[in-house]
């Protein structure tokens, strides 16, 4: 695979590509919140000094409680989980992967890096000695049922094997997570903060592990995996039990306006989480370039000619531009069959 992967959140070149739409631009490419904590003070200290490591730990026990883990030695910090996809592939030798898809790409990239044997499967299996899933996937909603998780954790972890599931989009869902498998030593959850808070340029995220596994990829990781800034924010995010709550209610309720819109406009909905859709349309790639004339960035596939993935809009504003744009679009072009 060469060349970077496309992914979502590239407003400055849609509005190099498109100077003529309305601003401000409307970013629908990402499946982060819009609505973003409360960003909290920072001493000068916080960007002038290292992180100190109690900060890190403390950063650590927040998560810990936040994601029901009774032990936050189990728990680890670093700028994201794209770091953390990057890492696991280096800490195996040569294995055999499958990966539960269409995903994320960055997991089978990550693999293949590594030199490892990768392939896509459609359903979680114990037929591979790593088994990666998301959940909810990444870009159409699939969730893996936790007891079935469980079970084929039992057997790949049995003979040496890792489950690694991505858990990126299930803060705020009300999904049951996987987290209390990590009991089992081959089993990893990734977690995203950014998403869920809406402070995704900070790079913070963690991975749930067996104590033996989190103390291979907290070394592996270094000193200072995580900046300052980052933990003063995750602290008080990840204690914020009454924020977390008000933020699934409001997300509810604009994902739901979101749904209405998608399908007063006759799209077909294919799928999608709390924090974004995944409609079905016979040209994506036309539909794409309709909504950025009108100042509207949403995120295709190539991969998937017919998928065209959209956030949340921000504000009822910018749901009625979505609005009025679909409305103009020529329908019988775009329909799915």
């Amino acid at each position: 695979m060469s060349g970077p992967l496309l992914h979502g959140g590239q407003l400055g070149d849609a509005m190099r590509h498109y100077p003529d739409a309305p601003r401000p631009f409307i970013d629908l490419s990402t499946g982060i919140n819009p609505h973003a904590y409360p960003m909290p003070p920072l001493d000068a200290a916080d960007c002038t000094r290292l992180p100190e490591a109690a900060a890190l730990a403390d950063l650590e026990a927040a998560a810990a409680r936040a994601y029901g883990i009774a032990d936050p030695a189990c728990v680890v910090a670093a700028a994201g989980t794209q770091p953390l996809i990057a890492l696991l592939p280096r800490l195996r030798a040569r294995a055999s992967v499958a990966v539960v898809g269409p995903t994320y790409a960055e997991h089978e990239a990550a693999w293949r890096l590594g030199g490892h044997a990768v392939r896509e499967v459609e359903a979680p299996t114990d037929e591979a000695e790593v088994l990666v899933v998301c959940s909810p996937n990444n870009p159409d909603g699939r969730v893996a049922a936790v007891a079935t998780l469980a079970d084929i954790a039992t057997r790949v972890t049995v003979r040496g094997g890792w489950l690694v599931i991505d858990e990126a989009f299930i803060d705020l869902s009300g999904r049951e997570s996987a987290a209390r498998l990590i009991s089992l030593r081959g089993v990893v959850v990734l977690r995203s903060f950014g998403k869920t808070y809406g402070l995704a340029g900070l790079r913070l995220g963690f991975a749930l592990a067996h104590p033996d596994l989190a103390r291979r990829l907290r070394a592996s990781l270094g000193p200072w995996p995580v900046s300052g800034p980052a933990i003063v924010a995750g602290r008080a995010a990840l204690r914020d039990d009454a924020w977390r709550a008000a933020a699934r209610a409001r997300l509810e309720v604009e994902a739901a306006g979101l749904r209405a819109v998608l399908t007063e406009a006759g799209l077909d909905i294919r799928g999608g989480a709390l924090l974004f859709h995944l409609v079905e349309v016979a040209d994506a790639a036309s539909l794409h370039h309709h909504l950025c004339t009108h100042g509207i960035l949403t995120r295709r596939f190539p991969a998937q000619p017919r998928w065209l993935r959209l956030g949340l809009p921000p504000d009822p504003p910018a749901l009625a531009r979505l609005r009025h744009a679909l409305a103009v679009r020529p329908r019988n072009t775009w329909r799915a069959d």
